[in-house]
């Protein structure tokens, strides 16, 4: 082992140079329609209202001779609408004065603009500009306490936030000052002030909750009586939680009046364009015309890594462009910057839109040589499986009750760890710690409840459909209920495990997301029909080695070009990534009371009331090796979660050393995804890309077996009682078939919806039901005193609670379970106890 370690480590380290290479600029520039303007402006307003693009007012010397000419500045109030990139420009209006260099920012209500100068004085007024019916009109707000100009703003939810600038043109000195304004209460309020120096021209930012603030300016007297200017390379950030700034990473140089707000990119980037790095600043009377323009640079801050990069330039083909004292806009997903200074004094009218740039990982015959085998390796499982197997469905639904206690723990945990696992856990330990690191380990707890408690009832009542136990210790009714519940969240839930783990396969392989889709579901579709429970119990035992092996081998190149184990652990270790545990008993915040209890009440509601999970380990032939499977799967999940739990971390020292490799229009949870298919060597990349593709395979199987088990078992024996085991075993094939197509569909549709939101309000409504359900069989077992009546209310008024507990945020989310389970049960008893049951004669 040490040997094969030995030469795995040279073999990486051989990649790693070839791997880190920078990727493509993440903004693709072009010229579009320019302002109907000779000169153009510098310190417009400019935003989008009903689709058009707004510019209005700013300021500049007319015929362009800068501030050593002749024309003296001039200030002015038109308004230009721009409705189609296509279409042309129309002068639609008047500002309340001719101004510029104020904020203005595209809110759903209109353009917020605020305050502003013309030279002789300060604005403290505010004001939406609204495009309407072919129409400008201008809507008052609230003042700001002060006149302020040269400020920077950005929104975040639905507050506005504004800091810096200046409030008189004599002004010696920026300002530190800092506000809100709430748009739902349109009112001001004073925040903490902006740490350190003053600052004007500054850029602001909003991303992953926080308000950023990058450069700028600060005034200083000098000694002649004038105005000394110092540019920044200071950064900080507001988080509107606590109220409180930090300090990060300061930038390699100042971009003060960089295009503001800076463009959200993803949801961890905010990339700057350009800037003014202040290098000639002190000498832009003697170079006049001469002076080489601004910085084309895009700069990337990566608020996860609290570091910055720079990626491509602001060019257009080979020109390089350049742009200062101007809005930057988002536009029909376009990133305008419509015109601004491009060097001192001198103006442009150009308007320059960026398209975002779609990055695709790097995926090669090897790659595809690799999952090919994987997808072999999975029919081979299911063909020979398939001509050993009876026509039975105690074959189809348990595999005859003959799976080894190993095979059936490795099954559950395999059946448990979907793709969405195999992406989200990495990318929850990269975004943030290591708190999250007790829940899983709560089924080494929930393991000998479930073993002295729950599986002798199981086993001895000889059932199929873990529902099943609802019928014998209530009636039929509250085992439909039950049943239905699990189909209906099953149902759902398989088009979520379908598409967004196809989503993730399609970026990094450059695969065709509908051929990802389709591929995926079929080979499942396919061996779960032709093996039934036991070719997916197999198949599994087979992912999850694929899967482990990949993750861990990911880790080790990972550590391998991140300097070592010990560099990579010491410098997360600096960082607080290893921080386990929040201290206090807060009911809404993930401290430790809440992480160990919540995840204590899930893996109950796991364990007791999934079929999915329940119906492996009756696979085993005698209720000793269940006990085997269930702690197999128990013990196996620690060492899989801290691989899975370092993966993420690694892969934060990993990004935190190279951050122009990120792909800064991702997901925070494409992380690793994104490093498979770009840092990898050929080969290993195909080996971890085809663990993705056994995670998916391995939750689409296990949720069409047990849905079909449930179905056939719980309502068509039910409604057709009369029926032979040989229709029933037929009938739960033809149900696995109509259950893969469903999920194609429902995955399919997703894609042309290009909107998650109704599938997650869906789901998670379903989901209230989670809970409740495990709170059926934990009222069965530990409270005699329950009945049927009971349980059924029971069920929906905790149901009910849930509701307004989710809605409310009441209880962290790891306390949801909690609240179903013990609302069912208590509800339950009372309502027992209120309406009890007369026996029959």
């Amino acid at each position: 082992m040490t040997r094969f370690l030995f030469f795995l480590t040279i073999f990486l380290h051989t990649m790693t140079s070839d791997a880190q290479q920078a990727g493509p600029s993440p903004l693709q520039w072009k010229s579009i329609l320019p302002l109907p303007d000779a000169v153009g402006f510098a310190g417009a307003y400019a935003g989008v209202s009903n689709d058009a693009l707004v510019v209005a007012g700013g300021a500049n010397f007319p015929g362009n001779t800068g501030p050593w000419g002749t024309s003296p500045k001039t200030w002015y109030d038109d308004i230009f609408v721009l409705e189609n990139i296509s279409g042309s420009w129309k002068k639609a209006g008047k500002l309340p004065h001719a101004m510029g260099y104020g904020v203005s920012l595209t809110t759903p209500e209109g353009i917020f603009c605020l305050g502003g100068a013309d030279g002789t004085r300060h604005y403290s007024q505010a004001f939406y500009i609204k495009w309407q019916n072919g129409r400008i009109a201008t809507t008052p707000l609230p003042d700001l306490p002060i006149p302020l100009a040269y400020a920077s703003g950005a929104l975040l939810g639905d507050k506005i936030y504004v800091a810096g600038g200046t409030s008189t043109p004599s002004d010696t000195n920026a300002l530190n000052r800092f506000w809100e304004f709430d748009l739902q209460r349109k009112q001001w309020n004073e925040l903490p002030p902006v740490p350190g120096n003053g600052r004007m021209l500054a850029v602001a930012g909003a991303q992953d909750g926080r308000f950023f603030l990058f450069s700028g300016v600060a005034l200083h007297d000098n000694a002649t009586g004038g105005v000394r200017r110092t540019y920044l390379k200071e950064c900080l950030a507001y988080n509107p939680v606590s109220k409180t700034w930090k300090r990060i990473t300061d930038l390699p140089h100042p971009v003060a009046a960089a295009p503001s707000p800076a463009y959200t990119a993803g949801q961890s980037h905010l990339l700057v364009v350009g800037g003014d790095d202040g290098a000639n600043a002190q000498q832009v009377m003697e170079l006049k015309e001469n002076h080489p323009g601004f910085r084309n640079e895009i700069m990337a801050y990566h608020s996860i890594t609290d570091s910055w990069a720079a990626l491509g330039t602001f060019s257009e083909g080979k020109a390089a462009l350049a742009a200062v004292t101007t809005p930057l806009v988002n536009w029909n997903g376009l990133v305008v910057i419509p015109s601004g200074e491009v060097r001192p004094g001198i103006r442009t009218p150009r308007v320059v839109a960026g398209s975002p740039v779609v990055s695709t990982g790097t995926f090669n015959g090897i790659d595809w040589g690799v999952v090919s085998v994987y997808f072999l390796l999975v029919l081979g499982i299911s063909i020979y499986v398939s001509r050993k197997m009876s026509a039975s469905t105690d074959d189809f639904f348990l595999g005859g009750q003959n799976i080894p206690w190993w095979a059936a723990g490795l099954s559950i945990f395999g059946s448990k760890l979907s793709a969405l696992t195999f992406i989200a856990i990495p990318a929850k330990t990269y975004a943030t710690d290591w708190v999250y690191i007790f829940a899983n380990a709560m089924i080494v707890v929930v393991a000998p409840i479930v073993i002295w408690f729950f599986l002798p009832y199981f086993r001895k009542l000889k059932i199929t459909s873990v529902y099943e136990y609802l019928a014998f210790r209530f009636n039929q009714t509250v085992k439909l209920v039950g049943s239905l519940t699990f189909v209906i969240f099953q149902v759902g839930r398989l088009g979520i495990v379908i598409y967004l783990p196809a989503l993730v396969l399609s970026t990094v392989t450059g695969m065709n997301l509908m051929l990802c889709i389709i591929l995926t579901s079929l080979i499942t579709t396919a061996y779960t029909i032709s093996g039934g429970i036991e070719a997916v119990v197999w198949t599994e035992v087979m992912q999850v080695g694929v899967l482990l092996g990949g993750a861990f081998l990911s880790l080790f190149f990972i550590a391998n070009a991140s300097g070592g184990f010990n560099s990579l652990l010491t410098q997360a270790g600096d960082a607080g990534k290893f921080h386990m545990v929040n201290s206090g008993w807060a009911i809404t915040e993930p401290v430790l009371w809440v992480v160990l209890v919540g995840n204590f009440l899930t893996q109950i509601v796991t364990y007791t009331s999934d079929q999915v999970v329940v119906q492996r380990y009756l696979t085993t032939s005698t209720e000793a090796e269940a006990r085997r499977s269930i702690w197999t799967n128990a013990f196996l999940v620690i060492p899989a979660t801290l691989i899975f739990f370092l993966v993420g971390t690694a892969l934060w020292v990993y990004f935190k050393q190279a951050p122009h490799l990120l792909n800064p229009m991702a997901r925070t949870d494409d992380i690793f995804p994104w490093f498979i298919s770009t840092q990898l060597p050929a080969g290993l990349r195909g080996l971890v890309i085809a663990g993705l593709f056994a995670a998916t395979m391995s939750t689409i199987s296990s949720s069409m077996n047990s849905i079909a088990t449930v179905v056939t078992t719980d309502f068509f024996q039910h409604f057709v009682p009369k029926s032979t085991d040989l229709q029933r075993f037929r009938f739960a094939r033809y149900t696995t078939l109509v259950l893969g197509a469903a999920g194609i569909g429902i995955a399919i549709g997703l894609v042309f919806m290009e909107n998650n939101s109704i599938w997650d309000q869906y789901l998670k409504l379903i989901g209230i039901f989670g809970g409740c359900l495990a709170g059926m069989f934990v009222a069965g077992i530990f409270v005699p005193s329950i009945n049927s009546t009971g349980i059924l209310a029971g069920f929906f008024l905790s149901a009910v609670l849930l509701y307004f507990v989710q809605a409310n945020g009441w209880v962290h989310f790891f306390l949801y379970p909690g609240v179903g389970i013990f609302g069912c049960v208590i509800f339950g008893w009372l309502i027992s106890k209120a309406a009890p049951v007369t026996p029959s004669a």
